[in-house]
C-alpha cells in the first residue's frame, strides 16, 4: 500500500522550533518531489517548501524562507521540514506529498501531478 505519513507536530511558543517527518512507504520518493503543505482553519492549502529528491533542490515559498529547510534521505525513504523561528501564522496541519515537480506561480507554490498525499500533523504556535 501506498502511504506518506507526516508527524513531529506540537504546540510550542513563537520563536521555537520543530522538525516534522515525512515517512513513505510502499513506494521509493527517490524518483520525486516531496511538497510540504499547509492548511490553517478557514484557509486553502499553501504550499510551503519541496525538495526534488532526483537532484537535491530545494524550492521554498518567500513567507518560509529563511526558516523552514526541506531535507530528504532517499535510502531511509524519509523527508523532513526542520522549521525555525516559528510564527504564530505558522499554525496549520502540515501534509508531506509526493508531487511531479513544485513550482511558484505568483505567490503560491504549487505542487504538480501529485501522486499520493499523507496524512497531516497539527502545529500550533502561540504568541
Amino acid at each position: 500500500e501506498v502511504q506518506l505519513q507526516a508527524s513531529g507536530g506540537g504546540s510550542v511558543r513563537a520563536g521555537s522550533s520543530l522538525r516534522l517527518s515525512c515517512t513513505a512507504s510502499g513506494f521509493s520518493i527517490g524518483g520525486w518531489t516531496i511538497g510540504w503543505f499547509r492548511q490553517a482553519p478557514g484557509k486553502e492549502r499553501e504550499g510551503v517548501s519541496c525538495i526534488n529528491n532526483s537532484v537535491g533542490s530545494t524550492i521554498d515559498h518567500d513567507s518560509v524562507k529563511g526558516r523552514f529547510t526541506a531535507s530528504s534521505d532517499v535510502a531511509k525513504n524519509t523527508a523532513w521540514l526542520r522549521m525555525d523561528s516559528l510564527k504564530p501564522e505558522d499554525t496549520a496541519v502540515y501534509y508531506c506529498a509526493a508531487v511531479r515537480e513544485c513550482k511558484v506561480v505568483g505567490d503560491t507554490l504549487l505542487g504538480l501531478s501529485v501522486y499520493n498525499w499523507g496524512k497531516g500533523t497539527q502545529v500550533t504556535v502561540s504568541s
